[in-house]
């Protein structure tokens, strides 16, 4: 998947040994350094021939009309997209007045490297100017995990065999209203073809110039965001090493800051350059005031020195390290990808604190900077296991969005609170409402994240302040979304539905019954009812502020109880699995088999009616409710419903590959799952999505910390209970972890023979393997036996498993893919049985 000459493997760096343009968008993600508040793209420092000069702030955004080429009542009215701020990575080298561009110039040695222990980006160029002098220039860049609002960029230039004039340039350019340089008329930034997952561009002027001055070597640019009118600056400062005689000039405008020095180096003398950026931005704070908050963020940093920055960002990894590693034994291929993804996952949310985990992170406007589900589903279970405060912060997101999601609740006609599918700011910024509002599962998965957290945590204070506004309102939602209907014949028997939504599969929207909605709702409407009973008779003060802050009705926790113990959970007898809703069976299939490469992904070449006409997932849907809700099915149903389900699954999009990866280890295809976890280790790193330049796919990052912890090494907490069930795969000679249980810090280690729990400091935790209870005390070690990982079964679910099944009509199920035809099908003519069709 990926070049090893170029990209070596090593278990702890990603380095890149050679340069190159086309791939630049790719290398721009993979090398871009981000805290979870700030994300510099791999830019070069020379800042030419970019795909994307990004700088980006968690939540800096600017607000738009959405226009629809036709309206209706309770569509997304105002948009919203990433704002890319002030660029401070430029640091330009001219030797003899010779610009360095790797493009062009003469390199002869070039090594990238992404320190992924020390948390630093390093680059090492050797370049020969075309009068032969040798130039060797090292540069790093960190973005702190303590500081915040900080980012370092050093430069050091050494001329090895002449004297020359060296000239660097330090810039800091406002790219999102300038061309490739700065200043001139606003561009909006067309890319070719179509694809909803970039960011919408806006061709107005967006940043409006604030305060911005100059003062020796520190430069202030501010802005207020136009409509949106969020504020924001970037005060850099430059401290200069050397014992070459340099001189200082300067120039300052609304939309760049330079700092060039003029050094009269001599041969084998050295001159470095550090260049320190604070950024700080606000929904509504004077930029005034923010400018003044950069200019203490250096103070303070300058006061203790550079190096301290560096040191503390060092041992903050291995801080991180210790809590979240995964090794996996004798598969460095495997384990220097893992610990990218890791790594994508602490600088997404490290430092997001209280703001939410958009969909690339810090690191490319794919998607349009937007927080989605992903961050409940896919992110949380790493925060919640192994660093709870930042899972606690992502929660307090949703919590601090509840007054605009009561609105949304109320604009579409239902009680408590809708969160939006797709939001910055917290109002809903999906304009394609089959594919967006209609997600209500959004709901339940905030809700599922919110009881996953509380398990692993026991912070029942955070539930009972806080987190119980957010069980309370999404329950409320289901109980009026849903209604009631008796069953044919039995008198007296009724069943709850829910109709009108989209599942995780929006290759088929807005339907009735979605097995992935009722599911969670379900364990939403219980949840919900579970924790207010609970508090009443454990926090009674609690309770009754929860009360009178809610409006609790006494009555509201039976009817979702009863609500969720009617819930309708479809099933067909004649095929044995759950169907994906109401009436997804009824379908035509598509063939995925025999669909051309080039039409893949169906998202950018069929038209959405196409799509949604055939049994055809964009992602996993009922597998993911298999895993999510797994106590609920047995065996034999999930290995039913994923043979059924994984030939018609896609996987184009990325949070897929992770869940089918998990459920095939638990049903016995240990080979395919071992085939979708490198999928999705790798959908960044070998860009098997041909789109990694929007930015890291960072659902699929936490995604993989699930199917190493959960797939292969069997970690489930059904009713806050921690069970294990491995499915080491047969290549593998071992897999390490840990978990955080209720504060005491347990280390984890599977072999093909036994599995392994360390208890660190804290409370006693007891936990199952394989049904059999066990508790590790502090200090001390279990050991359990392990017979075998789980059952084996050979290949793949395929179409042509299907034999003659048919529908509960009686009618037999076929398998085509769409094309442009003058015939009319007709019943009884047979198809390709070859390719798993029949008549």
């Amino acid at each position: 998947m990926i070049d090893r000459d170029r990209f070596p493997v090593d278990p702890w760096r990603l380095v890149e040994r050679s340069f190159s343009l086309e791939d630049a968008g790719v290398t721009e993600t993979l090398f871009s350094v981000a805290n979870g508040y700030l994300g510099l793209r791999g830019n070069h420092p020379e800042g030419r021939h970019a795909h994307e000069d990004g700088t980006f702030i968690n939540g800096f955004h600017e607000t738009f009309p959405i226009r629809h080429a036709e309206r209706a009542y309770g569509f997304a009215e105002v948009g919203q997209t990433i704002v890319n701020a002030p660029d401070a990575k430029v640091l330009r080298v001219y030797v003899d007045d010779e610009p360095m561009s790797l493009d062009v110039a003469d390199v002869r040695e070039y090594e990238r490297v992404l320190d992924m222990r020390e948390g630093v980006l390093r680059r090492s160029v050797l370049w020969v100017t075309p009068s032969g002098k040798q130039v060797r220039m090292n540069d790093e860049r960190v973005v702190s995990f303590d500081e915040k609002h900080l980012a370092i960029l050093r430069l050091e230039v050494t001329v090895l065999n002449a004297d020359a004039s060296v000239t660097i340039s330090s810039q800091t350019i406002n790219r999102q209203d300038g061309e490739n340089v700065y200043g001139g008329t606003p561009v909006a930034t067309e890319r070719a073809g179509f694809d909803p997952r970039k960011a919408e561009r806006i061709s107005e002027r967006v940043l409006q110039p604030q305060e911005y001055w100059q003062d020796e070597n520190r430069s202030a640019l501010s802005y207020r965001v136009t409509e949106s009118g969020m504020t924001m600056s970037v005060v850099v400062d430059h401290v200069i090493e050397t014992e070459n005689p340099f001189e200082a000039r300067r120039l300052i405008e609304p939309d760049i800051a330079k700092n060039v020095f003029r050094v009269q180096a001599a041969a084998g003398v050295p001159t470095r350059v550090t260049k320190l950026a604070a950024y700080h931005s606000s929904r509504g704070v004077p930029a005034r005031e923010l400018v003044d908050r950069s200019r203490r963020t250096l103070d303070r940093v300058l006061a203790v020195g550079v190096d301290s920055v560096f040191d503390g960002q060092k041992a903050w990894m291995e801080e991180f390290w210790a809590r979240s590693d995964v090794r996996i034994g004798g598969q460095d291929d495997l384990q220097q990808a893992t610990r990218w993804c890791l790594f994508q996952l602490a600088q997404a949310a490290a430092r997001a604190d209280g703001q939410g985990v958009p969909a690339k992170g810090m690191t490319g406007s794919g998607y349009s900077g937007h927080y989605f589900w992903d961050t409940e589903v896919y992110v949380l279970p790493f925060l919640a296991y192994t660093t709870p405060l930042w899972a606690r912060n992502a929660i307090r997101m949703r919590y601090l969005m509840l007054p605009a999601a009561r609105r949304r609740a109320f604009q579409l006609n239902e009680a408590g609170a809708l969160f939006p599918w797709r939001t910055i700011n917290g109002e809903e910024a999906s304009a394609y409402y089959a594919a967006g509002t209609a997600q209500y599962h959004i709901n339940a998965d905030v809700s599922f994240a919110l009881a996953k957290y509380v398990r692993a945590t026991d912070d029942i204070d955070f539930l009972h302040r806080e987190g119980i506004d957010i069980a309370v309102e999404t329950a409320r939602l289901w109980a009026t979304l849903g209604f009631w209907r008796q069953s044919d014949g039995d008198v007296g028997i009724e069943s709850f539905h829910i109709h009108g939504v989209t599942g995780p599969d929006e290759y088929t929207t807005v339907v009735n019954d979605n097995l992935f909605t009722n599911v969670m709702a379900r364990f939403n409407l219980r949840f919900a009812a579970r924790t207010v009973r609970e508090m009443e008779q454990d926090d009674p003060a609690a309770y009754q502020l929860m009360v009178d802050r809610l409006g609790l009705d006494a009555a509201e926790p039976d009817a979702w109880e009863r609500a969720a113990e009617a819930m309708h959970i479809p099933f067909s007898p004649a095929l044995g699995i759950h169907p994906q809703d109401h009436v997804f069976l009824e379908r035509e299939i598509w063939d995925l088999e025999n669909t051309p490469p080039d039409k893949r992904p169906l998202l950018l070449h069929y038209h959405p009616l196409v799509i949604y006409r055939y049994q055809v997932l964009k992602q996993a849907d009922v597998v993911l409710a298999l895993f999510l809700q797994g106590n609920h099915f047995s065996a034999d149903d999930k290995l039913a419903d994923f043979e059924y389900y994984d030939p018609l699954t896609t996987g184009d999009s990325t949070l897929s590959a992770v869940v089918q990866a998990i459920l095939a280890a638990e049903v016995g295809y240990q080979d395919l799952a071992l085939e979708y976890f490198r999928q999705s280790i790798f959908v960044d790193l070998a860009d098997l999505h041909h789109n990694a330049s929007d930015g890291v796919h960072v659902a699929s990052a936490g995604g993989v910390w699930t199917a190493l912890v959960s797939g292969f090494g069997g970690m489930r907490d059904h009713f806050g209970e921690l069970t294990f069930d491995p499915r080491l795969p047969a290549s593998w000679p071992s897999l390490e972890f840990v978990l955080h249980w209720h504060g005491t810090r347990l280390e984890v280690m599977v072999t093909r023979d036994e599995l392994r729990v360390r208890a660190g400091e804290g409370d006693p935790v007891g936990f199952s393997v394989r049904g059999t209870g066990y508790v590790v005390g502090p200090g001390d070690e279990v050991v359990v036996p392990l017979v075998g990982q789980g059952p084996v079964l050979p290949g793949r679910p395929s179409l042509r498993g299907l034999g003659d099944a048919r529908r509960e009509d009686g009618s037999i199920l076929s398998a085509s893919v769409p094309t442009v035809t003058a015939a009319t099908p007709e019943i009884g003519v047979a198809a390709d049985t070859e390719n798993g069709a029949d008549a």
